[in-house]
């Protein structure tokens, strides 16, 4: 637990070989963003995604969304054209998007001293974006997104791929996240979890 009055991204006792961050919600304040972009395609689909459901699927790939919505409301959108719309409101509303400046700075940090990485359940062009709209892709050896593995968090693949890429074996790394199913997955792939949500505890 976080002693009152400080955060969790205070100077780390214990130095760590790789830092892994997600993005959405975590490096980046876009959750809202993506949320309208979401209310905006679906709506025009003849659908719906209430914004308390949105917020339980963080991490959840937008196809998979896509497929649970037509299960839970019996409605018949394609994951595919519906993804991909959504992807393109997004992007129209990227300058938006904001950093998360207390994480943010925190991965300035770290990666003067350890190799840092990026997991997302994103994809590889649209997260790429996010970074360079924030000025900090150069922070990063290795962008890993829902696509460049097999299966999505709560599996561990992705920080396990991240740690792959910037030759950091899982134990000797610490990753963060916002979202349940993220924390989940860090902890399958053996690594020190944070709660970036806990921030200010």
């Amino acid at each position: 637990m976080v002693a009152p009055g400080m955060t969790i991204f205070t100077a780390p006792e214990k130095r760590y070989e790789g830092y892994i961050f997600d993005c959405d919600g975590t490096l980046a304040h876009s959750m809202p963003i993506h949320y309208l972009a979401w209310k905006k395609a679906v709506g025009e689909a003849g659908g719906q995604i209430p914004e308390d459901l949105f917020y339980s699927l963080g991490g959840v790939p937008s196809r998979q969304i896509v497929t649970l919505l037509n299960e839970k409301f019996g409605s018949q959108m394609d994951p595919e054209a519906l993804a991909t719309l959504k992807e393109e409101y997004y992007v129209d509303l990227l300058t938006e998007v904001t950093p998360i400046e207390e994480v943010v700075r925190f991965a300035r940090e770290v990666a003067l001293f350890s190799k840092v990485a990026v997991a997302s359940g994103g994809t590889q062009p649209i997260i790429v974006q996010v970074l360079e709209h924030l000025k900090i892709r150069h922070l990063f050896g290795a962008v890993v997104t829902s696509e460049m593995v097999k299966h999505q968090k709560p599996a561990p693949d992705i920080f396990l791929e991240a740690a792959r890429r910037i030759s950091v074996a899982p134990k000797l790394c610490r990753a963060y996240e916002d979202t349940d199913l993220g924390i989940q997955a860090i902890r399958a792939a053996g690594m020190e979890a944070v709660d970036v949500r806990r921030m200010g505890e």
